[in-house]
């Protein structure tokens, strides 16, 4: 059975009336930018956090950008950020003109608190927490230590809407927190779109204009801006999936849960804390013998990604910052070992389970 890293129309099958009937009454609405859609999506979402305001936006890279820039994060400024993450980690950081600062990650993919504090000088104005494969990092220490410097924190929750951490909600934690609507994301759009969560009504007013030109009015601009406001359409979408987001969390869960028990011994697989929920965005596994895992994988028909096989601060983009490749132990150790295996709500058991026999196969070959 060929099975696929992920198959986006399926979670459509049984919801396409509903979306459909949200779509259309859009269209006939005539509301196309900023309009109810997307102010019950930002009622709904910000509650859903545990926080007091969210401000739809036109993606996640946008919704860094904008929230850093609404703390006044600019030239001269450094944020730290960890070198695993997806590009727009960084790249929003160096996007408002700052120096992105890496720090290494522990075993979880998560940016490592023992080392945050040795990166802090008197630049720095923020510090940039990626709750990576669905997994929230550990903010109790990232928040002692913001507090303890005076900077803030501004929440990279792209890949894990409906995280917890002690039963709270990721992107609650920070002044901000940032959220991807992207296909690929456990609450996903018909294409890009973001969100960003604040409790601080100063940041949240100073969103609301950011996203559109600077705006005040119609004709009066207080300061410039991008336009990045998230479409009525894409809103009503998911309006319609923020009734499932939670059983389809679980339904993740539930199938990292099969996963971990059947491929405990044979490779090293992920594991919570037990005041940790995860949504397993991704459902990574490490072996020494990726590539060939891989490819012996593939051969059977079967999808698996490598999230991600160069780290930042080793894309050409990023050489003026003079990391190397000796810069993070654990980063390396993981881009080396980390293979992403298929796991979305839809998955059925039968294809988890030719999943688990192909790699068991190739273990039993490789002994």
């Amino acid at each position: 059975m060929p099975v696929k890293y992920v198959d986006l129309a399926r979670q459509y099958e049984g919801i396409l009336p509903e979306v459909v009937k949200a779509v259309e009454q859009v269209l006939k609405s005539g509301n196309f930018i900023l309009g109810p859609q997307v102010k019950k999506l930002e009622e709904d979402f910000a509650r859903y956090c545990n926080a007091k305001y969210a401000v739809g936006v036109a993606n996640g890279t946008d919704a860094l950008i904008l929230a850093m820039k609404a703390l006044g994060i600019g030239a001269g400024d450094e944020v730290i950020v960890p070198p695993n993450s997806f590009l727009a980690s960084a790249s929003s950081v160096v996007l408002v003109g700052a120096k992105p600062v890496f720090v290494d990650v522990c075993e979880d993919f998560n940016i490592n608190p023992t080392l945050i504090e040795k990166a802090i000088t008197k630049k720095t104005k923020a510090i940039m927490p990626v709750h990576l494969t669905g997994r929230p990092c550990d903010m109790d220490s990232i928040m002692d230590i913001a507090k303890k410097h005076g900077i803030q924190v501004i929440e990279d929750c792209a890949q894990a809407v409906g995280a917890e951490y002690r039963k709270r909600k990721v992107g609650s934690f920070g002044i901000a927190g940032c959220f991807s609507f992207h296909p690929l994301k456990n609450l996903a759009a018909a294409g890009d779109g973001g969100i960003i969560t604040t409790s601080d009504e100063k940041v949240y007013k100073r969103l609301l204009t950011a996203r559109n030109h600077g705006l005040k009015s119609r004709d009066e601009c207080e300061f410039w801006s991008i336009n990045s406001r998230l479409d009525e359409i894409q809103a009503a979408i998911l309006n319609v999936k923020m009734k499932h987001i939670d059983r389809w969390n679980d339904m993740r869960r539930k199938n990292a849960e099969y996963y971990i028990n059947c491929l405990s011994g044979l490779v090293e697989v992920p594991r919570e804390k037990p005041f940790e929920r995860s949504v397993y965005h991704t459902f990574i596994v490490k072996t020494d013998r990726r590539g060939e895992m891989k490819a012996f994988l593939e051969d059977k028909g079967i999808e698996t990604k490598i999230h991600y096989p160069i780290p930042i601060h080793l894309q050409q983009a990023a050489k003026s910052l003079g990391y190397n490749e000796e810069s993070f132990p654990e980063t390396a150790r993981q881009r080396d070992t980390m293979l992403s295996l298929p796991i979305y709500s839809e998955m059925s058991r039968d294809m988890q389970d030719e999943v688990i026999a192909g790699i068991k196969e190739f273990k039993s070959n490789k002994k």
